[in-house]
């Protein structure tokens, strides 16, 4: 089974929670290396412009995911 069946989600905190997974895994899908995720958590965990610009990737995921579910209309 895929790691993403569906954009579709029951409530709009679900689709959130979908779109932080699928940020989270962007990340995981373009550094594979757990190591070096790892080292570098801390030089961005303590960087608010980094902070900032992964709320805008979330935000952006979400907007896709709201747009999937008809804004749950």
């Amino acid at each position: 089974m895929s790691w993403l069946p569906s954009l579709q989600t029951e409530t709009p905190e679900a689709g959130f929670e979908l779109a932080i997974k699928l940020s989270r895994m962007a990340v995981k899908i373009t550094q594979p290396d757990d190591d070096a995720r790892n080292r570098m958590r801390s030089d961005y965990s303590n960087n608010a412009d980094s902070l900032t610009m992964a709320s805008g990737v979330v935000a952006a995921n979400f907007q896709t995911v709201a747009q999937a579910n008809n804004f749950w209309r």
